[in-house]
């Protein structure tokens, strides 16, 4: 037979209301992020040099990932789109990318209308997403290692990592 226990209310934790404003609304401003915003990975920018980026090859990238807004579904701006974004014409938009595809950061899929017509490119950035999880576990324990405390002393100090 099942016993009966009463709760106490006393042991009961009320959780915090969630805000109804996130934290990137509070940041920016809500009519900022109502226009849209995009989340790319701070990897991304803290490894743009180990990647071999400059900055134009970082902007087109981060401009293709602004496109990307689902896992399924590859970016498709149009090269003419891309060079308004970035004050680029659409032949310079156009060498950047052919530098990414390269590089082996995005490949370019043509799109064509039912009409046979040609469409903008989509833009598969899967290979940028495996050069980041390559670098990943690297960042991850120089990260941890800045993290790491050791006492001496009675005393708290940080680890420095020579490199």
């Amino acid at each position: 037979m099942a016993e009966n226990k009463k709760v106490s209310v006393s042991n009961v934790v009320s959780l915090p209301q969630k805000s109804s404003s996130r934290s990137s609304e509070k940041k920016w401003g809500k009519a900022v992020c109502d226009l849209g915003f995009s989340i790319v990975p701070s990897l991304i920018f803290r490894a743009q040099a180990r990647l071999g980026l400059n900055a134009t090859q970082l902007a087109v990238l981060l401009q293709l990932a602004d496109y990307w807004w689902d896992q399924e579904r590859h970016p498709y701006p149009s090269k003419a789109t891309l060079g308004e974004r970035l004050q680029l014409s659409p032949r310079q938009v156009q060498r950047y990318i052919k530098e990414l595809e390269e590089a082996g950061f995005v490949q370019r899929i043509s799109r064509f209308a039912s009409h046979k017509g040609r469409l903008s490119n989509h833009y598969d950035l899967s290979g940028l997403v495996a050069r980041l999880k390559k670098l990943e576990p690297e960042f991850r324990e120089a990260e941890e290692n800045k993290k790491q405390v050791t006492k001496r002393g009675g005393m708290r100090v940080q680890k420095q990592i020579d490199q």
